[in-house]
């Protein structure tokens, strides 16, 4: 069975910092890009970051450009996505995915929801004053 598991949620202030990880399992995790994507209530789920399946490539959305890192550990079947400096317009349900095929490239761009197909049940940040 696929799938993928985030974790490393939580509840901080503006300024501080949240590592999340994305786990994969039922599938050979090291064929696949990886994107991170994130909803908030009431708006659309938004593409924030990918990375290739041998880490090569790395795209951003400017929203978080210069604020977020992806990365991979192949070894350990899992992306991380490290968030510095977090806003409160950071507040959002936050989901990893693989693409839709194996080999598949990241980017150019920013991910696109409907080129990926297998998605975390997500997990929840929160940036409070």
């Amino acid at each position: 069975q696929v799938q993928l598991v985030e974790s490393g949620g939580g509840l901080v202030q503006p300024g501080e910092s949240l590592r999340l990880s994305c786990s994969g399992s039922g599938f050979i995790f090291n064929n696949y890009a990886v994107g991170w994507f994130r909803q908030a209530p009431g708006k659309e789920r938004e593409g924030l970051s990918c990375i290739s399946s041998n880490s090569g490539r790395t795209y951003y959305a400017d929203s978080v450009k210069g604020r977020f890192t992806i990365s991979r550990d192949n070894a350990r079947n899992t992306v991380f996505l490290q968030m510095n400096n977090l806003q409160p317009e950071d507040t959002a349900v936050y989901y990893c995915a693989i693409r839709d095929h194996e080999y598949a490239i990241c980017g150019p761009g920013t991910p696109v929801t409907d080129r990926y197909a297998t998605w975390g049940q997500g997990a929840q940040v929160t940036v409070f004053t």
